[in-house]
């Protein structure tokens, strides 16, 4: 195949300062006539964009790219294997509605503050949580870390969190190699999340020069599909603030609590300084979180995340899946009324009381969208739940099961099924062989 010929970015310059027009993407032309049909850019954009502007001769005609409709069949139509992947949410997949806002988004430069459509989406979420200010991320650990860095001033000093959270045993070491802290995890009294007293107990407040000074609480939720109860997060706002003390939440799934009915989502996140929300997990866009604060928190956020590399250009192409991830997945409002993600919360109690029927017991209580199933009771390893399921194009990652909106009926069918081959093959090895950890299976 023959290909047309492609400047590089130095000729392109050349051929700029000549005053010589270069050879510039299909849509240029387009792009010049108004300022409407550049923030509608033609959809040929994704095609030409996807061959890095390289256009074979034989490709069909531009009138044929213009076509409004896509093929019947193509990675957007549905969530393929994520309707059958029960290891975690992360595997959501973007959907038709997304694509069609990323090609009608603007396609300006977000380090320069200038993207129409970043903003609005960083706009849209401060008022919802009732923050100041807000930044769009490329991920949960990201925000997380970009928050703790902007948080945390001299050294010495500590983060406090649950001994399971993420910006401890997920985040590759992020917050002592970015903010050269010591991060020290607690396990809860009552087993499920921390309490005031677990932090009262494991705070280190003052200036007595062998202790490692106090000065981030970072709390998640939900943890393991477990929710912190508001009551318990106001608790522990109130002792932060008065000790002068940074509250943080890794709220990736905070939305799960919410539609859940434990609180709307300002009624949690105005209790924090710092709240990062993570809309590629259960919500489906295809990347992206949000840190939320007051003004000169995300000031400086941004700065750290241009220090990391974490800026962007034509950002829009990002934040328009997650602007409709939120209205579309979360809902509308404070609540997320009339969102999808109730869905999954439906699917994954019905799960449950599947498993409990046959005779299993849970390790822990179904409260949003996690199934943790007690596999020791049954006599099962890990590894062999997970081939189980593979027999029937399932896919697990150990006994947490984890339910998203794209997970369909013809899943849950193929579930029962496994589930019963689990107690037929009780009925004839009860022997316990393996003790699984939660935390292996926690992103």
């Amino acid at each position: 195949m023959r290909w047309r010929p492609v400047l590089t970015h130095g000729e392109v310059l050349k051929s700029f300062s000549s005053g010589s027009r270069p050879l510039v993407p299909p849509h240029y032309d387009k792009l010049q006539q108004s300022p409407k049909s550049a923030q509608n850019p033609p959809k040929v954009l994704h095609r030409s964009f996807y061959q890095r502007y390289r256009t074979p001769i034989d490709m069909p005609q531009q009138s044929e790219l213009d076509s409004p409709s896509l093929p019947k069949q193509t990675a957007w139509s549905g969530p393929g294997p994520a309707a059958f992947d029960f290891r975690s949410d992360v595997v959501t997949t973007p959907t038709p509605s997304m694509l069609a806002a990323i090609q009608n988004t603007t396609l300006l430069d977000d380090v320069f503050a200038e993207d129409i459509t970043t903003l609005s989406l960083e706009s849209h979420l401060a008022t919802l949580t009732q923050h100041e200010a807000a930044l769009f991320v490329l991920s949960g650990t990201m925000g997380n870390q970009l928050a703790l860095r902007s948080h945390l001033t001299q050294p010495p000093h500590s983060i406090l969190c649950d001994y399971r959270a993420h910006i401890l045993e997920w985040e590759a070491g992020g917050a002592a190699s970015l903010s050269q802290a010591l991060v020290k995890g607690v396990v809860p009294k009552n087993g499920v999340y921390l309490t005031l007293e677990d932090v009262q107990k494991n705070v280190v407040i003052g200036d007595e020069i062998h202790g490692c000074p106090t000065k981030v609480i970072s709390l998640e939720n939900t943890l393991g599909g477990t929710i912190m109860p508001l009551q318990e997060v106001k608790r522990i706002s109130a002792f932060a603030r008065e000790h002068d003390i940074k509250l943080h939440l890794d709220g990736a799934r905070i939305w799960e609590a919410v539609v859940a009915g434990a609180g709307s989502l300002p009624d949690y996140t105005r209790e924090f300084d710092s709240v990062s929300l993570c809309f590629s997990k259960g919500l489906g866009a295809p990347v992206g979180s949000i840190l939320v604060g007051k003004q000169q928190f995300i000031k400086h956020a941004r700065w750290v995340r241009k220090s990391i590399g974490g800026g962007l250009r034509q950002s829009g192409v990002v934040t328009a899946a997650a602007r409709v991830a939120v209205d579309e997945t979360f809902g509308k409002g404070p609540n997320g009324d009339g969102g999808l993600l109730k869905q999954s919360h439906t699917t994954a109690k019905h799960i449950a009381k599947l498993w409990t029927k046959m005779g299993g017991k849970l390790a822990k209580p179904t409260e949003t969208n996690m199934v943790w199933f007690d596999l020791d009771d049954v006599g099962l390893s890990a590894d062999e739940f997970v081939m189980m399921g593979q027999t029937h194009g399932l896919r697990f990652l150990g006994p947490r099961l984890v339910v998203h909106y794209q997970i369909g009926g013809e899943a849950v069918s193929r579930l029962e099924k496994v589930l019963g081959e689990v107690f037929d093959k009780k009925s004839t090895n009860g022997e316990v062989k393996k003790k699984v950890g939660e935390k292996s299976y926690g992103t």
